[in-house]
Parts: C-alpha cells; sequence; structure tokens
C-alpha cells in the first residue's frame, strides 16, 4: 500500500472500526455494548466469525476475482486447517507426541503454521494439475476435491481404528489458544487476534494486487494466451495463488477450530463453499475490500432474517429462510453486479436497451 493512498485510509479506518468495536465489547462504557447497540444484530461471536471469513475471502477473491480461477472447494482447506489443529492437539498422544509437548502454550500455534504449509503445499501439487482445465470444467474438479475432502474427515482418514477425525461427531475439547501464560480468552480477547489476522491478510492481498504478480494476475484473467505471450509463466501462477488462498483458507480453519473449540464435517461440505462464494460475490471478487463487507453483508442478512424477520411474520417457518436469503441476493446480483465495492449502480435486465 502507498501512503497517501484510497486503500491506505480505507485500512486505516478498518483499523479503527475493529479497535472501537473492541475496546466497547471489553469495557462496555455505561452499559453500552456491541449487542446493545445494534438491537442485538451484531455481537462479538457474528465479529469473530466475520474475521475468519475475511482471512479466506482474500484469497478466494484473488483466486477468482484476479486470476479467474473458479473454486467450488474453498471450505476443503477451511476443514484441512481445522482438522490439522484439532488432532494435533486433541489427540496428540495417539500420533505419538509427547504430552509435555502437547501441553505446551507454542504447539497449537506451531501445528496452525504448519497446516497452513502442508496445506498450501497440497493444494499447489493439485492446482498444478487441476488448473489446466478451464470453466465448468475447472469448478466440477474444485467440487470433486470438496467432496473428496468431506468424505475422508467424516470416514476417520480412512483408519477408522485410531477414530483421529471423530467420524460424523467430529472432535471436540480442543484447546484456547495462550501467549505464554496469556489466554487469548474470553471472546473479547479472541476478536482482537481473529481481526489481527484478517486485517494483515487484507495487507497481504492488497499488496499482491498492486505488485507485478497482481498485473500478470489480472493478464491472465484477461487472456491465458495473451499473458504467455508476454512471458508470464501461466500454470506456475495459477497453482502459486491457488496454494496461496488455500493456506490462507487453513489458518482461517485453525483459528476457527480454537474458537468453537469442536469441529465437524458438515462445517466444511459443499453449501458452506458456496456460501464463501456467494459473500466473494456480494462483497465484489474483484476487490480485496469486497471480502470483509460481503462476508459482513451475508451473516448481517442471515442474522436479520433468523432474529426479525422470521419472527413477525407467524407463517413464514424457518424452512423459508434459504428461500428469502435466495431472492435477496437475487437482487442485489441484478443491481450490484460488481458486488458491493462496486460504486456502479444499474437497471436490472428488463431495463436494458
Amino acid at each position: 500500500m502507498r501512503k497517501g493512498s484510497p486503500d491506505t485510509w480505507a485500512f486505516a479506518g478498518a483499523v479503527g472500526v475493529v479497535l472501537l468495536l473492541g475496546w466497547l465489547e471489553l469495557r462496555r462504557p455505561g452499559g453500552v455494548s456491541i449487542a446493545r447497540i445494534s438491537g442485538g444484530l451484531l455481537t462479538i461471536d457474528l465479529l469473530i466469525r466475520a474475521g475468519i471469513f475475511t482471512i479466506i475471502l482474500v484469497g478466494l477473491n484473488l483466486l477468482m476475482g484476479y486470476a479467474g480461477q473458479v473454486s467450488l472447494g474453498q471450505a476443503a482447506f477451511y476443514g484441512m486447517g481445522a482438522y490439522f489443529s484439532a488432532i494435533l492437539t486433541v489427540k496428540a498422544a495417539v500420533l505419538g507426541i509427547s504430552p509435555a509437548v502437547a501441553r505446551a502454550w507454542w504447539w497449537p500455534w506451531f501445528v496452525m503454521g504448519g497446516a497452513a504449509v502442508l496445506v498450501g503445499v497440497f493444494s499447489f501439487l493439485i492446482g498444478w494439475v487441476i488448473l489446466r482445465l478451464r470453466g465448468h470444467y475447472l469448478a466440477m474438479a474444485t467440487l470433486g476435491l470438496g467432496i473428496m475432502v468431506y468424505i475422508v474427515l467424516r470416514e476417520n482418514l480412512g483408519i477408522p481404528q485410531l477414530n483421529l477425525t471423530g467420524g460424523f461427531d467430529g472432535i471436540v475439547d480442543i484447546p484456547r489458544l495462550h501467549l505464554g501464560a496469556f489466554a487469548l480468552w474470553p471472546e473479547s480477547r479472541y476478536y482482537f487476534l481473529v481481526w489481527a489476522v484478517a486485517l494483515a491478510t487484507i495487507v497481504l492481498g492488497l499488496n499482491v494486487v498492486h505488485s507485478p504478480v497482481g498485473r500478470a494476475l489480472r493478464a491472465i484473467h484477461g487472456s491465458e494466451a495473451a499473458a504467455e505471450s508476454v512471458g508470464i509463466v501461466v500454470p506456475l501462477l495459477k497453482a502459486q495463488i491457488f496454494a496461496l488462498s488455500a493456506s490462507l483458507a487453513s489458518l482461517a480453519g485453525s483459528l476457527y477450530a480454537h474458537f468453537q473449540a469442536a469441529v465437524v464435517p458438515d462445517t466444511f461440505g459443499f453449501v458452506p463453499s458456496l456460501e464463501l462464494v456467494v459473500m466473494s460475490a456480494i462483497g465484489g471478487m474483484a476487490s480485496i475490500w469486497g471480502a470483509p463487507l460481503g462476508v459482513l453483508a451475508v451473516l448481517l442478512i442471515q442474522e436479520l432474517l433468523r432474529t426479525h424477520v422470521l419472527g413477525l411474520i407467524p407463517a413464514v417457518t424457518a424452512e423459508m429462510e434459504p428461500v428469502i436469503f435466495g431472492a435477496l441476493l437475487v437482487l442485489i446480483m441484478m443491481f450490484w453486479p460488481g458486488g458491493l465495492v462496486s460504486s456502479r449502480r444499474r437497471r436490472p435486465v428488463w431495463g436494458e436497451r
């Protein structure tokens, strides 16, 4: 980010908002809290989840919005990070890890970083192959990858006698994170950790976008043949950005595991992957700032439907929530096809000439 650029000012504003909301939750001056100000719509739990999803969305926007590579299996990498952290902390003894090491405050951090690296290497190797596909063939390949990872997690990695993933029940009692003797809990403390990582991820994304790599990604999105003609090694760069997006998703998964203290396979299936794509589209795929905006928009709409709208209409049950949510998404994409970050608003298709 360049000093004095719009991104710098936007980042400063984002930091200010994060600090203000965190201070309100910690201090509660005069009994004022985030939930009280928002009428219960905005909670510290929702803000933490928004930060975790923002980390994933930055990588997904780089992959889909800038490089133009469709991914319908991003939740698989999210789940891999979560299960790496869960297994290597809760079931360390089964894997022969010393109890003294497993109980050390630094061990979960080591696992988190190692998981991000391993998932990145795995996705690079996979991406080198499947990213040669294009269009709906690539979408189906990433969808298939996501389904395979979900099944492997659900079926105990194919080693049922060890029960490493807990099957359908998942893993519970995942320890909270510490910095030495300082516990990053309750939620108000964990909020600062998650958003510190999310803001760092946004800085990373902005630097990638404004670097020669970002220009190369946009060239690939426009025309792979043209990009190759000017010396860009297209297969390598696509695999690298795929690996980066997967590593960020893994990091978010580890943070999620230590936040929820439990993981189950259903959290990382096809529907969560689709929700991530929806968040990206609503916020604006071709913008790093579309990541936090898209996440907050979708989470707030979901929360508004659950806590306010459905309760006001007795005839409308919770089963109608996806229908109402889908209709809202259609309207948003009709009027803001570039996402909420886009300043351009257009008339719906039937009004065009």
